[in-house]
């Protein structure tokens, strides 16, 4: 009986102490390990997008190894998916409805980096980081930090290990074509047996699937009490992107595709609650397509009522593509060491690839024409309340002045 008493002591106190020396490991030697594919100073100088061959794959072994290790001792594997091949994606018919409201343009392009876009680049950045520190900006969030951002909150962070780079993504910000460009660095999806190497043929309906990234919410899963850690090293090492666009086009343009088109997820979700909230209807059809056929759709003037009603946010947060970039991408937790504008997104995006070290290998595909164009901004507010326009830009105000948008005064006065 001692005998076996004692042996259980033994057994207890020798697998604490190896699960010790596996958290010590890590937090000294594992992390650094985990990292050698990233120098210590921006951008990454590793060979992107590399040909397989027996070198690389003991290369990708020994950087993979204790990551693999960590993802079995906690119970966490992140699986890769095999999906159907399928042609490259192509646009919606000329003269269509969507093509009207998204505004398809794949004509190739080769943008160049000119020789003033590290200025801008570095005033960009200047802007931000002043404004996260000037007391005269204030708004919800800002002064927490970084620890205190809930888990929830950074679902929209992506990472990519083998580069070294995170992506925070804005919905209406051409997130779904850098979404296509971080499956192909990170090679999260398979085809066919392979990662994807042309970001055009990965299915749009793949790309927005929450399995194909890695985000900074899902670390805790997969890495318990060291996520934190692991995140701040990533953010200390990585470099971290993100786009933005002016705040009040965005609105019209995430309104044109989510209520101008035939959608039944927001039509239930959200244009049913405005239809009887804000235009007094009572009876309306279940579906997006019937509703559509009985003339029955959201105005712009309700959908900015629904912005505006302090009883929207009570029952939930605003949905990604209308929620402010400071809510979804934390710039004053993150010091961001580039800023992309879909105003200049073809040079932005040759200008970040090249920064990345995959220019060679790899091109941003070509995407929407630019999109909704600023110059719409006068009809669209047309109808819409003087102090309707003042409440909406204070809404918005902060993503106004940390990303450099000049405020809109044609629209906030008389």
């Amino acid at each position: 009986m001692t005998k076996a008493r004692l042996f259980r002591l033994w057994l207890v106190l020798g697998s604490a102490f190896m699960i010790l020396l596996i958290i010590v490991y890590w937090d000294s030697a594992g992390a650094a390990h985990f990292y050698l594919h990233t120098s210590f100073s921006r951008p990454h100088a590793g060979p992107p997008l590399p040909t397989p061959g027996p070198d690389r794959d003991r290369e990708l072994t020994a950087d993979s190894d204790v990551d693999e290790f960590l993802d079995k001792f906690l119970g966490a594997s992140v699986k890769q998916s095999d999906l159907p091949r399928k042609e490259t994606e192509q646009p919606p018919a000329p003269g269509s409805m969507e093509e009207s409201v998204r505004g398809y343009d794949w004509s190739p392009r080769d943008a160049r980096r000119s020789p003033d876009q590290g200025r801008q680049q570095a005033e960009r950045r200047s802007v931000l980081r002043g404004f996260c520190a000037n007391s005269s900006l204030a708004f919800p969030t800002k002064e927490r930090a970084f620890d205190d951002i809930p888990n929830s909150e950074l679902s929209h962070l992506i990472v990519d290990d083998r580069h070294g780079a995170i992506y925070c993504y804005v919905p209406k910000v051409a997130c779904t074509n850098w979404k296509r460009v971080m499956i192909v660095l990170s090679g999260s999806l398979l085809h066919s047996g392979a990662p994807y190497r042309d970001p055009l043929r990965i299915p749009r309906e793949h790309v927005h699937n929450a399995s194909a990234h890695l985000t900074f919410n899902k670390f805790w899963r997969r890495y318990g009490k060291l996520s934190r850690h692991l995140m701040k090293v990533k953010l200390k090492k990585y470099t971290k992107f993100l786009f933005v666009r002016d705040p009040f086009v965005r609105l019209i343009s995430a309104f044109r595709s989510k209520f101008e088109l035939e959608n039944e997820e927001f039509y239930r979700k959200f244009a049913v609650p405005m239809l009887r909230l804000y235009a007094n209807h009572t009876s309306l059809p279940a579906s997006a397509r019937e509703a559509f056929r009985a003339g029955l759709k959201v105005s712009f003037a309700n959908f900015i009522q629904y912005l505006l009603d302090p009883h929207t946010e009570k029952l939930a947060p605003f949905n990604e593509h209308w929620r402010q970039v400071y809510r979804l991408c934390h710039p004053c937790q993150i010091d961001y060491d580039f800023v992309g504008k879909l105003e200049t997104l073809d040079e932005d995006a040759a200008q970040l690839l090249q920064l990345l070290q995959v220019d060679r290998h790899l091109r941003f595909p070509p995407s929407y024409r630019n999109r909704t164009a600023s110059s719409w901004e006068e009809d669209w507010f047309a109808k819409i309340p003087l102090a309707w326009r003042q409440q909406l830009y204070k809404l918005y105000e902060a993503d106004f002045v940390l990303f450099g948008y000049p405020k809109p005064e044609n629209l906030l006065r008389d």
